[in-house]
Parts: C-alpha cells; sequence; structure tokens
C-alpha cells in the first residue's frame, strides 16, 4: 500500500526584487539594462535617511532630505536644478541644524545624476551623487538608493531613503541589501557590507 508523500512547503520570499543600477564611473555601467531615472517631481519632497555608509550620519537621528526644484536663471538655459535642505540632530541634542546646498543636473540632463555645491561658507565644498535605485511601493511609501561619490571630505558611500520615517518594509530593505551585495561594481559591493540603520525617534 503505497504513502501519499506530504506537499513540500513552501516557503515565501522574504526578499523583495529590487533592481540597482551601478554609478556611471563603474566599467559594468554598458552591461546593465536600461535605467529610467525618476522625474524631478518624483524626487522632490522631504525623504527620510534610513540607512547609510557615511560615517557621518552614525553621530546623527532624524535624518532629513528636503530637494525643491527651482526655474532656471534663463529660459535659454533650462538647467534642472534643485534646492538641497539636510536637516539632522545629534544623537543626544534636540537642536536641529541645517545644511544647505544647490543639486545641478549636468548636461544633458538625465534625472540620475546631480553635482552638490554648498551655499554660504560650504560654497567650497561639492560632491557629485547618482539615484541607484528608486520606487512605488503598494502602500503609498517611496524608496530611493542613492551613492555618493568620494571628495576631499567624505569617502565614497550609500544612502538608503524613504518618505516615511518608520522607514521601508523588511523584505523590500532586504531586496535592497541584496541587490547591494550582489552588485557587479567592487565598490557597491564593498559598501553593502558597511550598510547600517541611522536612528529615527
Amino acid at each position: 500500500m503505497s504513502t501519499q508523500q506530504p506537499s513540500p512547503e513552501i516557503v515565501p520570499s522574504t526578499k523583495a526584487q529590487i533592481f540597482l543600477r551601478p554609478p556611471t564611473t563603474s566599467a559594468h555601467l554598458a552591461k546593465t539594462p536600461s535605467f529610467d531615472p525618476p522625474s524631478t517631481d518624483w524626487l522632490s519632497g522631504t525623504w527620510n535617511v534610513t540607512f547609510s555608509t557615511l560615517p557621518m550620519w552614525k553621530s546623527k537621528r532624524n535624518v532629513l532630505i528636503k530637494y525643491t526644484p527651482f526655474s532656471a536663471s534663463s529660459s535659454a538655459e533650462p538647467i534642472p536644478r534643485l534646492d538641497d535642505l539636510v536637516s539632522y540632530q545629534g544623537l543626544s541634542s534636540d537642536k536641529v541644524k541645517t545644511v544647505e546646498g544647490i543639486d545641478t543636473s549636468p548636461s544633458p540632463f538625465t534625472g540620475g545624476e546631480w553635482d552638490w555645491r554648498g551655499k554660504g561658507w560650504l560654497k567650497i565644498a561639492s560632491s557629485h551623487w547618482e539615484i541607484l535605485g528608486w520606487g512605488d511601493l503598494a502602500d503609498g511609501n517611496q524608496w530611493v538608493v542613492i551613492y555618493f561619490a568620494k571628495t576631499l571630505f567624505t569617502p565614497a558611500g550609500l544612502d538608503v531613503f524613504s518618505r516615511r520615517k518608520e522607514g521601508l518594509p523588511e523584505e523590500v530593505m532586504e531586496g535592497i541589501k541584496s541587490a547591494l551585495g550582489a552588485s557587479k561594481d567592487a565598490e557597491v559591493k564593498s559598501l553593502a557590507g558597511e550598510i547600517f540603520e541611522v536612528v529615527r525617534n
């Protein structure tokens, strides 16, 4: 008499499928499927920095970045620019500090790359950042993964943004970490091992 074998248990995936491109400086970019960056309108507004590899955020909490588009100075040169306002608190301080800058899109406009320059006494500081991936979630939340090129003052790094302070669902964050760790770009893959959660309270 034959005994029916039980059906194998189906274990649901704990990671969302996330696509992240390598930085534009990567030798593997040409082998990457085409990437559609978000529109400036989609990127605009306030984002919570939920995960990062940048050492400066280890001693900070409630890091927010607000992008506000503004018109070009001349209609003959419609270069997209964003007002870039970063705010944060120290781990043991209630004082909110800010850093202001302007993001300018390289020409021709791609939507996925931006050059930052500080305002005021930070005008001497500049950096380059790129969007490696972005998306909309069913619950209305949104996410972005940003790559920052190395500067004189900061190492190359990664940030993960969420519209909501509580961050992204675990399966989405695990999918992002997995995609970073599987990157064919050696720098991004190395940075993936350094990622930490930014304090939000």
